[in-house]
């Protein structure tokens, strides 16, 4: 069954100055989310995927078309308090989301507002810096970490309120190789390990690969949707769409555009290793 769900959905940017027309930036968007799934949301800038994200917790209501989750309508205001409680949103700068100088008092920020018991909270801080394996920086200064480390401490604070879907709108643009690594495992383990719907917005083709689905958007609309491996196949349309592939996808593209007999769809490292092995053996 579908936890998210969106149905022709369009979306207009009021005009900031007098005369000019309201930016249309999503146009006519349907896609459904299940419960559990681990959805990479892809597109160049100005494709519409951060906006359709903001659509999953009503901070973003539709112009045209509804919004749901867990069959709640976005659009019903006595239902968007719930609506936020039940997905968590994770922006790209995790200076921006840290309210706290001290780790645990941030992640028990959103708990407290709301209205949750003293007691309680402690377990959901505790449980919650357990699952990013933070727990050991409780009594730290939160402005002290690395960059890594902080957007962590950002998902710990959405996994205290008990969400059963986070939605990260490039939670590792600003991070170095190391935080992104650290970034995604904790995503990945959240996802496997405790059952939470993922929607994961990135650049990164890497990260996008270990998701369950692509979504590929342009212009507002959806280009492309499916399985990693099927979507990633399609090197000349996502190319044409100015979009990456992986780096191993495009080095056995361009074998294969040079006449070299290699497999197709293959989406990482151990892949195109395994692919380059038989070729230089052939």
């Amino acid at each position: 069954m579908e936890y998210l769900k969106a149905e022709h959905v369009s979306f207009f940017y009021d005009s900031t100055e007098e005369g000019q027309q309201a930016q249309q930036v999503l146009r006519d968007v349907s896609m459904e989310i299940k419960k559990g799934e681990f959805v990479a949301l892809l597109g160049h800038n100005g494709s519409g995927k951060s906006t359709m994200a903001k659509h999953f917790n009503a901070m973003l209501l539709p112009s045209g078309g509804h919004v749901y989750v867990d069959s709640l309508d976005t659009a019903d205001e006595s239902l968007k308090y719930e609506i936020r409680r039940r997905v968590g949103l994770v922006l790209q700068n995790p200076d921006n989301q840290l309210v706290a100088s001290i780790v645990e008092e941030d992640v028990a920020f959103g708990p407290e507002n709301l209205g949750i018991p003293p007691e309680e909270i402690r377990q959901r801080v505790d449980a919650a810096l357990q699952a990013v394996g933070m727990a050991e920086y409780a009594s730290h200064s939160a402005y002290k970490l690395s960059g890594g480390q902080k957007q962590r401490i950002a998902i710990a604070g959405i996994i205290a309120m008990q969400p059963d879907c986070i939605v990260l709108d490039e939670p590792t643009a600003m991070l170095d190789p190391r935080g992104r690594t650290e970034v995604m495992e904790t995503i990945r383990r959240l996802n496997r390990e405790h059952g939470i719907t993922v929607v994961l917005i990135t650049h990164y083709m890497d990260e996008a690969v270990q998701a369950d689905r692509v979504i590929v958007m342009d212009g507002g609309e959806i280009l492309v949707e499916g399985l990693p491996r099927e979507v990633f196949s399609h090197v000349e349309l996502l190319r044409q769409h100015r979009l990456d592939v992986p780096q191993a996808t495009e080095l056995l593209y361009r074998l294969g555009q040079n006449g070299c007999t290699v497999p197709e769809g293959v989406l990482n490292e151990e892949e195109c290793v395994a692919a380059l092995e038989l070729l230089l053996k052939a």
